[in-house]
């Protein structure tokens, strides 16, 4: 009797083992990884202060999962390095506002069979590098919030056949919706948004004939 409650217990747990593994391969059969680098054309929207585009770039990692032959969601952790130039510097000559942060958006996307696709969703930014040099102008401690969010869209290609296949190309737009300043001023007032326009080149891991 022991002996057949044993072997039970262990085709039960067998079988419970293979459809937990069933699930996961099933799902990281959906789920693919890549890297994405590109350039940044950033600026602050609503300033009180001139300014005007400021180059950068990004470079990170990017998550695909998906839901079905047209539809994914696509998820990407970038190093983004942002913020606007001064049309007319006055706070100690200094011409760049430079920021940094580590973008996450997480975005819907549609992709034709030919490797057209239309990505859009929310974005979070956590603030890695503060302007501490315009801060210090300021007369404040902080110049730019820890968390910026707003919302990101876009358009690429991405090669679906031969030896690149999985390299893609694509623009992409974000807009963000909080104030960007962190500090209170007489002469300058936070309520500025972050705008970045971006042009990546990124390559899938894992894409075969």
């Amino acid at each position: 009797m022991k002996k057949l409650v044993v072997f039970a217990f262990i085709l039960l747990s067998t079988q419970a083992f293979s459809q937990e593994q069933g699930f996961f391969g099933k799902m990281l059969s959906r789920t693919s990884f890549g890297l994405k680098a590109g350039g940044n054309y950033s600026n602050f929207v609503d300033a009180a202060f001139e300014t005007e585009g400021l180059p950068g770039f990004h470079v990170g990692g990017m998550i695909n999962f998906k839901l079905s032959e047209r539809f994914s969601i696509q998820q990407d952790f970038l190093y983004s390095t942002q913020g606007a130039k001064l049309k007319n510097p006055a706070f100690g000559q200094k011409e760049n506002i430079e920021l940094a942060y580590m973008s996450v958006p997480i975005l819907l996307r549609y992709q034709t069979a030919g490797g057209l696709f239309l990505e859009a969703g929310p974005q979070a930014n956590m603030l890695i590098t503060d302007d501490e040099d315009f801060a210090g102008y300021l007369g404040v401690d902080k110049f730019a919030d820890k968390v910026d969010a707003g919302v990101a869209g876009g358009l690429g290609y991405e090669f679906q056949k031969g030896p690149v296949r999985g390299l893609g190309i694509s623009a992409r737009y974000y807009m963000g919706f909080m104030e960007v300043g962190k500090f209170t001023s007489a002469s300058v007032k936070p309520d500025f948004k972050n705008s970045v326009a971006q042009v990546s080149i990124s390559y899938v891991f894992g894409k075969k004939n």
